[in-house]
């Protein structure tokens, strides 16, 4: 890996159910999410910003939701509290609270999503 690269490329966030999954990340974001046919798989592509590093929810054969395993820490600036508010009633459940990392890190939260994905979200404050 170049040295000013970045660790993270790309993600996918397996789901069982695309619509309700599309609704649930539409719903606790504020966002519209792009679905596209991608061969076998159906792909929603999740708001990328200055080019930054992005995603996608993703169905298919090959992905199955799960909690546990990797943990991708979403971006809940500028109020974390805002996306925590929506998660429950949209479907998800809260795993922990908003934490504060350090104070240099900011903060975190867990959340178990519509599909069953355990997923974080990151704030600064």
């Amino acid at each position: 890996m170049h040295a000013d690269a970045n660790a993270l490329n790309w993600f996918e966030i397996p789901v069982s159910d695309f619509e309700r999954a599309k609704k649930f990340y539409e719903t606790i974001f504020g966002i519209s999410i792009q679905k596209q046919a991608m061969g076998p798989f159906t792909m929603g592509f999740l708001p990328m910003y200055d080019g930054k590093i992005s995603g996608a929810l993703c169905h298919g054969a090959e992905y199955k939701p799960s909690a546990d395993g990797t943990l991708v820490y979403l971006n809940a600036n500028p109020d974390m509290n805002a996306v925590l508010s929506k998660i429950e009633r949209s479907g998800g459940k809260i795993l922990r609270p908003k934490t504060e990392i350090t104070p240099e890190y900011g903060f975190m939260a867990l959340f178990i999503d519509s599909e069953g994905n355990r997923v974080a979200l990151h704030s600064n404050k």
